[in-house]
């Protein structure tokens, strides 16, 4: 009689596990995840998402973000070029600073909170973000030439 009791108990735990609320230590409250990006975009913020790319970033994924770095090639990884804005256009910002904060497999390491704080990962996604953004753009035209000074009158002389 015990033993389908606990077959019972057991798989009913493990069907209403996925479903229940987690319980948090010490009454901490779950911090709600944005979606998007919650950090406004200012220079001040790209300047320290690009420095703090520079650092952390650039050894990888390359200076201008295209993946083509002598340590991803000596590690046979394939990185998105991120010059290309197609190669974000299905990425949304949560994942990207998911990758960046968690790391991504065995290959890329996790950002510590001690090294950068959360507003500074979301930096380093505006400066990701931006990167397909800095394409060249064709040159402006040319400011219209000034008209030619009028032609001035000469009065006949007396001669």
């Amino acid at each position: 009689m015990l033993k389908p009791f606990l077959l019972f108990s057991a798989v009913a735990l493990f069907a209403i596990a996925p479903i229940s609320t987690p319980i948090f230590a010490f009454g901490a409250a779950p911090q709600a995840t944005p979606s998007t990006n919650p950090v406004k975009q200012t220079s001040a913020g790209m300047d320290r998402g690009k420095k703090l790319y520079a650092i952390d970033c650039a050894l990888c994924h390359g200076d201008n973000g295209n993946g083509k770095s002598d340590l991803a090639s000596s590690m046979n990884v394939t990185l998105s070029d991120w010059t290309d804005p197609k190669s974000l256009a299905d990425k949304p910002d949560q994942e990207l600073f998911n990758d960046i904060r968690k790391g991504k497999g065995d290959k890329m390491p996790p950002e510590d909170t001690s090294r950068a704080k959360d507003d500074d990962i979301w930096n380093i996604v505006h400066y990701i973000r931006a990167m397909s953004k800095g394409q060249p753009s064709p040159p402006a035209p040319a400011p219209p030439a000034p008209a030619p000074p009028a032609p001035t009158a000469v009065a006949p002389s007396g001669k």
